[in-house]
């Protein structure tokens, strides 16, 4: 049975919607981990994040994702209606997280094409011994113990049941979207979220998921529903998804009117039945006021009255979702039309002397402001926000300090910037192992430790992201005990990782690079999270693999700052094209901070071979690119060439060039996996004339050896 509604863009809609609820869902517990309970809304919401993964695996056949969320659902359901006081928070959190990482694990099956298999049955028995705890509270205030809900679908019941004083009538009409997926599905989950509280049910159409033609007939008609039940209104309203709804009419009916109504959904028993007819309130004889158009409306108790929550909604979907393959091959056909424009502008036919071109280059400037234009909106909508990991990142710190038993504040900054969705899915590991060091290494063991330094108890750790100049910073900053510089150097002798050479050979920041040697660590002992000598020469190769690097800074006794520094993988930036040797080059504009002519005067030569160049007092490290990359048939002499000074993060660096070229935008694409890396270069570029010129990388030219020049 799983088969027929199984089917892909079920399955994505599934995937994708239980990825969003269980990422917000740690969102709250995370949030309020340092709280003695959660409020009502955080309860509210908890179990409307179950109810809705519930149904919608139960739909799709699921079972172990159902049962699990099912009875989770059953715990917030008896916290939201019995409001118990001695509830143990923490316990409760970890059961919670329990779930989630259960459910994620499902669906991480899913998405990689298995089937979910997890045994369920531990979670549930502790998730029942759980409640079994919290219906003895809910016992001694007196509170009547909900029945536990079903799996299967909502049955159309053939005899009404006999309404009691209590009970209420409504009919209930949703009107979807004209651009809403799965109608059907969604109608059915409203179907699944009703009868937990329905004494009677009925729905139009009646065959929602056996034909595939309904959904259809949904989106034309809207889909209409028959309720009994003993809830409210906004209990009612509270079960139905209307995140997909352009307008939901609800109305509350006699009895008479409710098997007056019967009988137009096609219930032929209802007119034998007598349900009691009587007299209309006063207030139900008014007209009601009818919704102006394109007014979304929820009716409120007051029969009659409308209460508009959006005006003049549009009926079209702000947001649809892309495959990532059709992105992709949009962004490089967008390229291809930055380096067709340079070809076009650039051609030499357009460089005779005399040649009048003004409606020409008027056209080219609309044409290359249209482009420029055209790039940056395609940029922007292959960029996420950072947020989903840093998210993550506060749960590795929650479930590591807890175990760890350290007390840890974890402080974000940056969370909303955007990276290109590639960078995503390659720094989430690198990060985690930074994050797990710093909560393990990083901060100190006892709380005493740090109170004698004159530090707060509480450790903490920031986790900064920020993007600039076409790189995104993404940096690990604790208090903890920072570096030993002669700890480390004596861990990497007694490994044999180094040569032999005095400590004073090396520079602080190679010392601390030791760390990400294979096979380092100063760990004593083997735990679960460290002491292998593994991690951290993965997280380097890791970011190495998409061009970016790994800068450490450490203070002992103050902290430790790990910053993960990469650049985009595919991008269109402006840049100075400029000529050394036969070789054109491309620097970004953002990085050059000026062009100088010198004299042969103003260099200063050390023994060691390296050159620097002093300008206005001002003492500069200085390459020559031809010798840098072996280019002949460049000019040596320095007052020959040109001087460009470049700048990155604070530190300068002076090149000598032949000349200058052109300014022009530059589609940066990676260097090929095949051609061995070379320091100071990030990726290459086709010009307008079809030659290839390669990019200049500003951080990679002000590292030599890995330390900073």
């Amino acid at each position: 049975m799983a088969e027929e509604f199984n089917t892909e863009s079920m399955l994505d809609m599934f995937l994708y919607e239980s990825g969003q609820l269980l990422e917000k869902l740690e969102g709250i517990i995370l949030e309020k981990q340092d709280a003695d309970c959660f409020d009502d809304a955080d309860i509210n919401e908890i179990f409307r994040v179950m109810h809705t993964i519930k149904g919608s695996s139960g739909v799709l056949m699921y079972e172990n994702i159902t049962k699990v969320t099912h009875k989770l659902e059953d715990v917030f359901y008896y916290l939201r209606e019995s409001h118990p006081d001695d509830v143990p928070h923490m316990e409760l959190v970890e059961k919670v997280l329990a779930v989630s990482d259960f459910v994620t694990g499902e669906l991480d099956k899913l998405k990689s094409g298995d089937t979910p298999d997890g045994d369920e049955h531990e979670l549930v028995e502790d998730l029942d011994e759980f409640l079994g705890r919290l219906k003895g509270e809910i016992k001694k205030q007196g509170i009547q113990m909900p029945q536990a809900n079903k799996h299967e679908e909502p049955k159309q019941f053939y005899i009404t049941p006999v309404a009691g004083d209590d009970s209420h009538f409504y009919r209930i009409s949703i009107h979807y979207r004209s651009d809403t997926q799965m109608s059907n599905i969604r109608a059915y989950s409203a179907t699944y979220a009703l009868k937990e509280v329905a004494e009677d049910l009925l729905y139009t159409p009646d065959d929602i998921l056996s034909n595939e033609a309904s959904g259809e007939v949904i989106l034309a008609e809207g889909f209409h529903m028959l309720l009994q039940t003993k809830s409210s209104k906004e209990e009612v309203l509270g079960l139905i998804d209307s995140s997909e709804a352009e307008e939901i009419n609800f109305d509350e009916l006699t009895k008479g009117e409710y098997g007056r109504a019967l009988a137009e959904f096609g219930r032929e028993d209802a007119v034998t039945i007598d349900l009691g007819e009587e007299k209309k309130p006063e207030d139900k004889e008014k007209k009601k006021e009818q919704p102006k158009p394109g007014d979304y409306v929820i009716k409120t108790k007051e029969a009659g009255k409308g209460k508009t929550l959006a005006k003049n909604q549009p009926k079209q979907q702000s947001i649809i979702s892309v495959n990532v393959e059709k992105m992709d091959a949009l962004m490089d056909l967008i390229g291809e039309l930055v380096i067709a424009e340079a070809v076009v502008l650039q051609n030499p036919d357009l460089k005779v002397p005399g040649l009048e071109l003004s409606n020409f280059q008027k056209a080219s400037g609309q044409l290359s402001k249209i482009t420029t234009e055209l790039q940056e909106v395609i940029m922007s909508m292959r960029m996420m926000p950072l947020t989903n990991v840093f998210q993550k990142m506060k749960r590795i710190v929650f479930d590591v300090s807890r175990k760890l038993d350290k007390d840890i504040e974890l402080e974000v900054i940056g969370e909303n910037t955007e990276v290109d969705k590639n960078i995503i899915e390659h720094i989430t590991d690198p990060l985690m192992h930074l994050v797990r060091n710093s909560v393990d290494h990083g901060i100190e063991e006892n709380a005493e430790d740090r109170t004698s330094l004159g530090k707060p108890a509480k450790g903490k750790i920031t986790l900064e992201a920020k993007n600039e100049g076409g790189k995104v910073y993404i940096s690990v900053k604790d208090d903890g005990k920072g570096l030993n510089k002669e700890k480390l150097y004596q861990k990497a002798m007694d490994k044999g990782l180094i040569d032999n050479k005095l400590i004073s050979e090396f520079t602080d920041k190679e010392i601390f690079r030791f760390i990400t040697l294979p096979g380092f660590s100063t760990k004593e002992e083997v735990t679960e999270y460290s002491g292998r000598g593994v991690g951290m020469d993965v997280v380097v190769k890791n970011i190495q693999s998409i061009g970016g690097r790994l800068d450490i800074e450490s203070v002992e006794y103050e902290g430790s700052e790990m910053t993960l520094i990469i650049p985009l993988t595919l991008a269109i930036i402006n840049g100075i094209v400029v000529q050394v040797g036969n070789s054109p080059f491309v620097i970004e504009t953002a990085s050059i901070k000026e062009f100088v002519r010198v004299g042969e005067d103003s260099l200063i030569h050390e023994p060691s071979g390296e050159e620097y160049i002093v300008l206005r007092g001002e003492c500069y490290p200085f390459i020559r690119l031809n010798e840098r990359y072996d280019l002949t048939d460049s000019v040596d002499k320095v007052e020959e060439g040109i001087v460009v000074v470049l700048e990155h993060e604070g530190s300068q660096v002076c090149v000598l060039i032949d000349k200058l070229l052109q300014e022009q935008e530059i589609v940066v694409k990676p260097i090929p996996p095949y051609v061995k890396k070379v320091k100071g270069l990030s990726g290459c570029t086709q010009l307008g004339d079809g030659s290839i010129a390669l990019i200049l990388d500003i951080a990679g030219l002000l590292i030599q050896d890995g330390e900073r020049r």
